[in-house]
């Protein structure tokens, strides 16, 4: 199965983490809603990801790869001008 990469920035209590999140080219999985949503899985994992503590009280540090258990996101979005539609959707 193909896949594509999407940025993600997702929000707990106390992190805000920015990176790329795996999609399906097409179909099932292929929106990000889709992985977040997916009640079999426990965990979300996103690549090249920078961490950062919402209080400042740490510098930022980036990571080759981060898993984030579903329940501890608060909300999470796309960047500025970004849309998770399948390249080829009608």
């Amino acid at each position: 199965m193909p896949y594509r990469h999407e940025t993600v920035v997702v929000v707990t209590a106390q992190h805000r983490i920015t990176g790329s999140i795996t999609l399906a080219r097409d179909g099932y999985r292929s929106r990000v809603s889709d992985v977040l949503n997916a009640g079999e899985r426990e965990f979300v994992s996103l690549t090249d990801a920078l961490v950062e503590r919402l209080d400042g009280s740490e510098e930022a540090r980036r990571h080759p790869f981060v898993t984030i258990n579903r329940h501890q996101i608060v909300f999470a979005l796309l960047p500025d001008g970004e849309d998770d539609t399948p390249p080829d959707a009608p």
